[in-house]
């Protein structure tokens, strides 16, 4: 199992209440977490996520999304926790500076899902065989459709149903009898895992 698969679980199992919380200082906390103590992620996680989501979610507007980016700032803690000096300052201090480049990240990958988005919109529309469309305009589109295909199956059909039926998520949920919440993630995740594809193979060109 990987580290970051590792973390994840513990993040997700940790108990309502963290016994070391209580006990430890949070140089004390800082210090464990340094040496690889889980129990003390756990206990760094139960003191300092409100803060982490209260930041997220006043930068993002959306709970399900500063519910991911508190799980990542958590993880990157865990997995840099070496770098972590206090000399420097206080580890909450550390997380906020965490939280705040994670946020960064959450907000430039929105505008990436939302550039592919209106442009796979538009070429979903596209005839192929259309002699005025342009090269690049017909390339991108048979990018974006091939690499559709290779989401999970979920993922395929509320972004499919969305490009193709120009669908709302409420019209998809109503349709496919999954809760809004389940779409909205699946469209969430389709469009970041869509964003990378491109990006990898935009790269390669490069």
């Amino acid at each position: 199992m990987t580290t970051r698969h590792s973390t994840e679980q513990t993040l997700e199992n940790l108990p309502l209440w963290a016994p070391a919380e209580e006990s430890l200082s949070d140089e004390d906390l800082a210090a464990g977490l340094v040496a690889g103590d889980e129990d003390c992620l756990a206990a760094a996680y139960h003191r300092w996520s409100p803060l982490v989501y209260t930041l997220a979610r006043r930068s993002l507007g959306d709970p399900r999304e500063a519910e991911d980016v508190t799980q990542v700032v958590f993880i990157a803690a865990w997995r840099g926790r070496e770098k972590f000096v206090p000399e420097r300052g206080a580890m909450g201090a550390w997380l906020v500076g965490i939280t705040r480049r994670k946020i960064a990240d959450a907000l430039s990958a929105r505008t990436r899902r939302t550039e592919i988005a209106a442009a796979a919109g538009g070429m979903m529309s596209l005839d192929a065989g259309g002699q005025n469309a342009q090269p690049e305009a017909v390339l991108d589109r048979v990018l974006i459709g091939h690499e559709l295909t290779k989401l999970p199956a979920a993922q395929r059909r509320v972004l499919g149903l969305a490009f193709y039926d120009d669908l709302t998520q409420p019209q998809i949920a109503q349709l496919t009898g999954w809760p809004l919440g389940t779409v909205k993630s699946h469209a969430r995740r389709g469009l970041q895992r869509l964003s990378r594809c491109l990006q990898e193979d935009s790269s390669y060109g490069h």
